[in-house]
């Protein structure tokens, strides 16, 4: 008799994740109007919406930001995606370059909002220490040439602790913490969560409903898949582990996001 309460929890576990992703596009705009409204006095509907999804690797979009990338692609806003090294650690950079442009191809971002930044300073190395200055240059400037009312990047942890997407988030905070971000610019973070929950695939999604975070992004089976497809146009990085992430990691099915904050605050820059 005792496996009828465990299948009992189980389904309703399941009925639980069922009705969140049912209300989640109408919580995905909410959020993005909240996100928004702090610098803006009116509702935020997609094509308002200018993003930038900064990243370290050709693979990061659809490895860590998909689900968001494709959500707002869907929702008309105009997602824009700036890699700062073509991944040349394996020699790969040419191939992997034109890896990146199918994969954005598959989530909804056309080639003429793709830049990708091929910089002797910026090598795809996890023991390399990126410059702050260059990053934060790199990032201001396109940010300006664009005009980003939104810029998605990596939280301090980086999602898998590689040194040079770290780098990126402390040349974002840097940005924002010395007031060169423009005033209309909201600047978000993709929160790095443990190891339990990152490879528990969209079980994940309960705790990052109920946990608290600037911004919330899922995917659907017909978003994973998506997903999924984008991840095999990197032919190179499909290693036997690869798979494995594909079908374990939340990150293939959600993102949450935290405000970077903006204001004076004390931070070294190298």
């Amino acid at each position: 008799m005792s496996v009828y309460p465990a299948v009992f929890i189980v389904l309703s576990y399941l009925v639980w994740i069922k009705c969140i992703y049912y209300r989640h596009r109408s919580s995905l705009v909410k959020s993005l109007n909240h996100v928004m409204n702090v610098l803006t006095s009116r509702d935020t509907v997609g094509a308002d919406i200018r993003a930038l999804v900064v990243t370290a690797h050709p693979d990061d979009e659809c490895m860590f930001f998909a689900p968001t990338i494709i959500r707002l692609v869907e929702l008309k806003a105009s997602v824009h995606l700036l890699c700062l090294s073509e991944g040349n650690y394996y020699n790969q950079g040419a191939q992997r370059k034109q890896e990146l442009l199918n994969s954005c191809a598959v989530l909804g971002i056309p080639d003429s909002r793709i830049t990708i930044i091929d910089h002797k300073k910026l090598p795809d190395d996890p023991k390399a220490e990126w410059s702050v200055s260059l990053v934060s240059s790199l990032i201001v400037k396109h940010m300006r040439e664009h005009s980003f009312n939104m810029v998605l990047t990596f939280d301090g942890s980086g999602v898998s602790g590689h040194a040079n997407h770290t780098a990126i988030h402390k040349a974002v905070s840097y940005l924002a913490s010395t007031g060169q971000v423009p005033n209309d610019c909201c600047l978000l973070s993709l929160v790095t969560v443990g190891l339990f929950r990152k490879y528990i695939s969209f079980l994940e999604l309960p705790f990052s409903w109920l946990l608290p975070c600037s911004l919330r992004c899922f995917l659907g089976s017909q978003g994973y898949r998506q997903a999924k497809d984008a991840m095999y146009c990197h032919r190179t990085q499909l290693l036997w582990f690869r798979y494995l992430y594909v079908t374990m990691s939340r990150y293939m099915f959600i993102n949450t996001f935290q405000m970077i904050p903006q204001g004076p605050k004390n931070l070294k820059i190298y």
